[in-house]
């Protein structure tokens, strides 16, 4: 059985070298007009990235058309300079997939002077029946504390229904998310073994957070997907940038970064490290054995070989190192456990323009994550104490090959997504005396995921946009372990649907958005051959095969633009059939993932983000009101065989109500200040139904710029020092604590090689 996946996963990698469409990228298609509407041929045009020297220029055919292919999304100005009339520029903010169409109607040049155009606020994207909101680069740097090493402040801060709790990012009830680093997945079906970040935020352009209404290439973890356009070497000119600096709990975050560019070709690399003594959340109000520290290196490498063709290559790896927090009794028993992270990925792709409107990309990648826990005791010999080791490490190697096709009304997109995934497993646990409670156990686990997804966007009129798509994903996986009755193969089949709809209301030209879809996620093999049967079966409890999660999502929003601010608010529901969640094994601090019967994630969200105003400050506010359910017994993993409640019952990660709001401002002599206020009503209080008590905190940075060269920033975390019980689940230690009061100072500095 191995062998025959080994070999039609093998043949279907070769496949992959046919074609394909990365998913950070878009396209620009403007037409330009004069003031009687004829269409002006021969018009220069220029697209200008607004943070680095990226430009493209092209000139207009005789319809007035013009088109850029292939662009990464983030912010960009479109400038039309033609003789005789004035130069326009127009903002825009572009997504990833999307098809911008901005207008221009050109106005007689009275003496030189330049016009600015805007049909609609830059961030709207009147064709997309997706929630969306992008995170740039000096916004990360402004946000307090978001640019630290394993800070996510980038996603909470600005994304509603977006929080961490029990060192765990969710969103919208969920916390199953796919990251795509240029435009390409990063694979990861082991949901539950590792704590630390997957991208240092320092090393990221743009950031694309996507929370509902996906379109069919996105499949894998659906509750939040990351598109991250990261730093490429465009925004620098042979120029390096070292940070270094110190904070509370000894905390350091420094880095080195190099990068230039060429009208061809760009290169990236950065190298970052982290230390601190508040490395994970604490089980109690005193931080006790909780060193982190962590290394990592990235490199990103863009040639244009020519007008049509680009290749891109993105390697990453990193390593982390956390010792597991204490509450005062483990640690007067002298438990001191810890674990290792590994995590290294590479992708290469090439985009292929065939034509107009025609684009291709190949993409392979390989990724590697590794989790090992290592049960430490050093107290006197206690057998009522467990000393467990649970070492796992994932290879997954695969591509993304998709084709895009832009004609009149339609753009259509088509592709497949196939990867292989080695798990290699060694579980063990000892007692505090040095007997053997679980003889060290080792397997190794093989799946594959294939996926195959075509969609349309077809807009019938100019402010109507119609979205349907359907992904069919096929999921097959075994293992072999010493256990009797080992092998477990599992083998399953999707076909998810995904219809969408945006409407562009005239005259104020609000866009109201609709979607319904499903989604598969392919169950983690961990749960495929069923380890750890001999403790289970001693403790009166099993561990159960895992079948895939299969969701439902519907939801509808608008989108009011207005007087340069943007505002939206959403309306969502997924029902969940196999809900992945996750159990810890007795007192071990390793956790397994479980499927719920059931569950239902609904609420209401609202954003809104202001212009520059006064040319000095900018808000932000994310808001939701927001419900996550599970019903049923356990359908998978470890469980006991109890019967289930009757009826509905909170999950452990329920908080009713999450807000995120806060200021940028620029101030005199070249500095800045940021405040955000964090509130959050309570996630669920032990088994429920009732909630802990609401929290709030507030977080502050100030930042001055020294000439070009020199940037000095302080910040600091929880300035109230507001020590409230974030959670008391039962994963990694039971309760968690906020962090306390934190204090950190910056210093960044520029230099050329």
């Amino acid at each position: 059985m191995r062998n025959l996946i080994q070999t039609a996963f093998c043949a279907t990698v070769v496949l992959l070298a046919a074609a394909a469409s990365a998913t950070i990228f878009g396209s620009v298609h403007g037409l330009i007009h004069d003031p009687q509407h004829r269409p002006v041929q021969d018009a220069k045009v220029t697209l200008r990235s607004t943070n680095s020297d990226w430009s493209q220029s092209t000139v207009s055919d005789n319809a007035g058309e013009f088109r850029f292919e292939n662009v990464p999304l983030g912010e960009y100005r479109v400038t039309v300079e033609v003789q005789g009339f004035a130069t326009e520029e127009q903002a825009i903010v572009l997504t990833s997939g999307r098809d911008a169409k901005p207008h221009f109607s050109l106005k007689v040049a009275h003496a030189a002077e330049t016009v600015e155009v805007q049909d609609l606020a830059p961030a709207v994207n009147p064709e997309s029946s997706t929630s969306t909101n992008v995170v740039n680069r000096e916004t990360i740097n402004h946000t307090p504390g978001a640019d630290g090493t394993n800070s996510l402040a980038m996603i909470t801060n600005y994304t509603p229904g977006a929080y961490m709790v029990h060192d765990q990012l969710h969103i919208r009830g969920g916390h199953q998310v796919s990251w795509l680093l240029d435009g390409v997945p990063v694979p990861n079906t082991s949901i539950a073994s590792n704590v630390g970040p997957q991208f240092d935020p320092k090393d990221i352009d743009y950031l694309e957070v996507q929370r509902g209404g996906y379109n069919a290439e996105y499949g894998d973890r659906t509750y939040g997907v990351f598109n991250v356009v990261t730093r490429s070497g465009f925004e620098r000119d042979r120029q390096g940038e070292i940070v270094a600096g110190y904070g509370s709990y000894n905390n350091t975050n420094p880095q080195i970064s190099l990068g230039d560019h060429s009208d061809r070709f760009a290169w990236y690399g950065s190298l970052s490290g982290y230390r601190t003594d508040l490395g994970l959340e604490t089980p109690s109000a005193e931080n006790l054995h909780n060193q982190a520290a962590g290394l990592g290196g990235f490199g990103s490498l863009i040639f244009n070989k020519s007008p049509n063709d680009q290749l891109r290559l993105v390697t990453s790896v990193r390593g982390d190192h956390y010792q597991v927090p204490n509450d005062p009794e483990l640690e007067a028993l002298g438990v001191r456990d810890e674990e290792n992270e590994r995590d290294a990925f590479a992708n290469f792709s090439w985009l292929h323009t065939v034509g107009t409107g025609v684009v291709l990309t190949v993409s392979p990648f390989y990724h590697f994550n590794r989790a090992h826990y290592i049960g430490d005791y050093t107290g006197s010999p206690n057998p009522n104490v467990s000393v467990p080791e649970d070492d796992r490490g994932s290879n997954y190697v695969g591509g993304v090959v998709s084709a895009a096709y832009t004609r009149e009304q339609h753009i259509v997109r088509a592709g497949i997504q196939v990867f292989g995934q080695r798990d290699n497993q060694l579980f063990a646990v000892n007692a505090g005396d040095g007997s053997v409670t679980v003889p060290a156990q080792r397997e190794v686990l093989w799946g594959t995921v294939s996926a195959l997804f075509l969609e349309d966007q077809y807009k019938p009129t100019r402010w109507l946009t119609l979205n349907g798509g359907l992904r069919l994903t096929h999921f097959a996986g075994t293992g072999t372990n010493t256990l009797p009755g080992g092998n477990h193969p599992i083998s399953e089949n999707a076909a998810d649907p995904r219809v969408g709809a945006a409407l562009q209301i005239p005259k104020v030209r609000w866009v109201a958005r609709a979607f319904w879809g499903r989604y598969y996620q392919a169950p983690p093999l961990l749960t495929v051959s069923g380890t750890l049967l001999a403790q289970c079966n001693s403790s009166d409890c099993g561990f159960l095969p895992l079948h895939g999660e299969r969701d439902e999502q519907r939801e509808f929003g608008l989108t009011i633009p207005l007087a340069g601010w943007t505002f939206d608010i959403a309306n969502f529901r997924t029902a969940a059939k196999n809900f992945f969640d996750h159990d810890v094994l007795g007192n071990s601090n390793i956790f397994f993932p479980l499927t719920i019967d059931r569950a239902r994630m609904h609420g209401w969200e609202a954003t809104a983000n202001s212009p520059r105003i006064a040319g000095r400050a900018q808000f932000h506010f994310a808001y939701s009101h927001q419900y996550a359910e599970g019903a049923g017994a356990v359908t998978g993993g470890l469980t006991n065989f109890s019967p289930p409640d009757q009826g509905y019952f909170f999950l452990d990660h329920d908080q009713r109500d999450t807000l995120s709001t806060g200021v940028n401002l620029d101030l005199p002599w070249r500095s800045w200040t940021a405040v955000d206020i964090n509130y959050g009503s309570g996630f669920l209080d032990g088994n429920g139904p009732g909630h802990l008590p609401s929290h709030t905190t507030i977080e502050l940075s100030l930042g001055k710029s020294f000439g070009e060269k020199w940037n000095l920033r302080l910040s600091a975390l929880n300035v109230g020092n507001n020590r409230y019980m974030l959670d008391n689940s039962n994963t990694f230690g039971g309760s968690h604590f906020a962090n306390p009061r934190e204090f950190a100072f910056q210093l960044k500095y520029k230099f050329h090689f």
